[in-house]
């Protein structure tokens, strides 16, 4: 529910659609400097390494998976979370329908 002082999701989870294959992203926010993205990704797949030109925040909000952070493998489980530094190299990969928040902060 959106109001011009505001915007509240009772849970963010049912705003992600797992695709059958594949990966899906959407972004909810990006308002002063601060992007929210939800992304779902099917079982198996995987965002290969990459670095974000921004700090950012990591939220697993579903599912299972594993993320490959600055060269250091963690399980990724629902409440997992992870704050990086802009250019820090990352992967992820899930092991079941995973659905994660990206809130990409300001540089």
């Amino acid at each position: 529910m959106a109001d011009p002082t505001y915007t509240f999701y009772p849970d963010l989870t049912v705003e992600a659609t797992v695709p059958p294959r594949g990966i899906h992203s959407r972004t909810l926010s990006d308002e002063n400097g601060i992007e929210l993205v939800l992304f779902a990704l099917a079982d198996g797949e995987r965002l290969s390494e990459h670095a974000a030109s921004r700090p950012a925040i990591v939220h697993v909000l579903s599912g299972s998976g594993a993320l490959t952070v600055a060269g250091a493998s963690h399980p990724l489980e629902t409440g997992a979370w992870l704050r990086m530094r802009a250019g820090t190299p990352h992967a992820v990969e899930a092991h079941s329908a995973l659905v994660f928040a990206l809130y990409l902060l300001p540089r």
